[in-house]
């Protein structure tokens, strides 16, 4: 609660300091308008705006239980199978150089303009964090316990799950805060170059239009989708590992 009210007054002063400058220096509205008229657009166009945000926002859930799954599936591959990481490392890490803008035309042309583009660019864009951070984690066990492990006559198998897996999930929970972070970039990259809903489609339809204060409503929303998804994953994250909670306090 403490944080929420740090976070509010922050943005109240932000959003003040921006009213105040704006009329003080007289800036036009279709460069940056005012927060009081981005607060009326949304007022005015509610249903629109909410229902493309919906649009974006299972976008990026979808994408996000998709690309987390896949990130720790991969994660655990390499660390049970040694040789078929050292494989798949390069891969991931050559997924992440190219750049975003040049793979979604690719996946618009090969998955069309409804969803199914979409979400593949927010997996693939949250696919890697998870999958780093978590194959991290299994890394950099204590080498003492696997030593103990080996001792009793631990399987492979039995020492990840025993011991690497519960060792490396403050590392999963670092990769889904970053995934949670970055989650809405793809969903919208994919909207920008072809879609017929969502909050990318209306923000570029508002800039070829010059509805700055349109443009400036969905990225609030986006920021707020944001944010209560970074909140939601930093709950699941606190339940999965109550002892990140305790060290924070």
């Amino acid at each position: 609660m403490e944080r929420l009210l740090r976070g509010t007054a922050i943005a109240a002063v932000i959003l003040g300091v921006w009213q105040v400058a704006v009329v003080a220096l007289d800036v036009p509205a279709y460069i940056l308008p005012p927060p009081s008229r981005i607060a009326a657009e949304l007022a005015d166009k509610p249903a629109f705006l909410l229902r493309n945000a919906a649009v974006t926002a299972l976008e990026i859930v979808i994408g996000l239980i998709v690309g987390a799954g896949l990130g720790v599936g991969t994660a655990l591959t390499a660390s049970l199978l040694p040789r078929v990481g050292k494989v798949m490392l390069p891969v991931m890490v050559a997924s992440q150089a190219l750049p975003v803008f040049a793979i979604a035309p690719l996946l618009v042309i090969w998955l069309g303009f409804g969803l199914a583009s979409k979400i593949v660019m927010a997996t693939l864009i949250i696919f890697f964090p998870v999958a780093s951070a978590f194959l991290d984690g299994l890394r950099r066990t204590d080498p003492r316990l696997l030593d103990l492990a080996t001792l009793a006559g631990a399987s492979r198998f039995d020492t990840v799950r025993l011991i690497r897996l519960p060792s490396a999930l403050p590392g999963l929970a670092s990769g889904l805060r970053v995934a949670a972070a970055v989650a809405p970039i793809g969903a919208v990259v994919g909207e920008w170059v072809g879609a017929s809903a969502g909050l990318g489609f209306v923000m570029l339809q508002a800039n070829a239009r010059m509805q700055t204060d349109t443009l400036f409503a969905a990225l609030f929303l986006l920021g707020v989708m944001a944010l209560a998804m970074r909140a939601l994953v930093d709950a699941l994250a606190t339940r999965m590992v109550p002892w990140i909670a305790e060290s924070e306090t």
